[in-house]
């Protein structure tokens, strides 16, 4: 049954493709969690909209003006694979927002994932890293080869 519901939520939660980044109907990313926090916290922290800065059209929150600047000095080292898309759904062929608190950091780089009470995508990419990996990698490289 949670198969089915999980494959069925992949599914209705799909957006069409166009969609680069995962953002709020507002064009926050990342529901407004400071990226810098990820890698210098033991848990993300939420930022404040007085420490705001838009970025390609996304604005992206920070805890501490330092954050911000630090993020601006180089966003490509904070801002999260895959548009900050679900990396399991990713590896699926498919766009599913994220719980920002489901991530993991690993060589570097932020990977986000859906969660709720009924499952948790980052075990699952955690059990299957080696195949699911090159599988979402090269489904975001296919779409954003289509958005050029």
């Amino acid at each position: 049954m949670k198969k089915t519901f999980f494959s069925l939520l992949l599914s209705v939660s799909a957006i069409a493709v166009g969609q680069k980044l995962n953002l709020t109907k507002n064009q926050v990313a990342v529901s407004g969690y400071d990226l810098v926090t990820y890698f210098n916290n033991e848990a993300p922290l939420k930022g404040s909209e007085s420490h705001a800065l838009t970025l390609n059209d996304a604005t992206f929150y920070f805890v501490s003006e330092q954050n911000k600047r630090t993020f601006k000095a180089a966003p490509e080292k904070y801002l999260p694979k895959y548009g900050g898309w679900c990396a399991y759904a990713m590896a699926k062929g498919k766009n599913v927002s994220v719980n920002p608190e489901a991530f993991l950091i690993d060589e570097g780089k932020l990977y986000l994932f859906y969660k709720a009470n009924w499952t948790n995508t980052r075990l699952k990419w955690l059990d299957d890293v080696a195949v699911l990996k090159p599988k979402a990698d090269e489904y975001w490289d296919k779409k954003e080869a289509e958005n050029k």
